[in-house]
């Protein structure tokens, strides 16, 4: 039989299936380009479709399904819904997976820390999306 880490926890039933939709919702190109945008500042629909390189409908579509999840949130001013990353750790999420995919792209070595702390570095600067106005 095997025994536990000193401290060693497994996470609960709920905190397990929350990550798993999270990263369900994060399993399409679109969705992730939407959130980097995001992650740039506020922004419309209408903006983002140009910036990601989709219709509307399908943006509209994505963010409603990401805001179900919990990663991005709307505010409304008059007509229009301003849509934000929800908070912090979606920028960590997704810059954890894209260091990733760098890493494995680049087959750059390993971290030597290894303590599971966020990386410090920045994507590669062509991951970034340009800040583009709301509206």
């Amino acid at each position: 039989m095997h025994t536990s880490l000193p401290g060693f926890q497994m996470p609960n039933d709920e905190q397990v299936h929350l990550a798993a939709e999270g990263f369900r919702m994060l399993a399409d190109p679109t969705r992730i380009k939407i959130l980097w945008a995001l992650l740039q500042g506020e922004s419309s629909v209408a903006c983002l479709a140009e910036l990601v390189g989709a219709a509307p409908t399908a943006v509209s579509q994505h963010l409603a399904k990401l805001r179900l999840a919990g990663l991005v949130r709307g505010r409304r001013e008059g007509t229009f819904v301003h849509y934000s990353a929800a908070d912090p750790h979606v920028r960590a999420l997704l810059a954890e997976a894209l260091f990733h995919a760098d890493h494995a792209d680049r087959d750059l070595p390993d971290h030597a820390a290894g303590d599971g702390r966020p990386h410090t570095h920045v994507p590669p600067s062509d991951a970034r999306v340009p800040t583009h106005p709301a509206g």
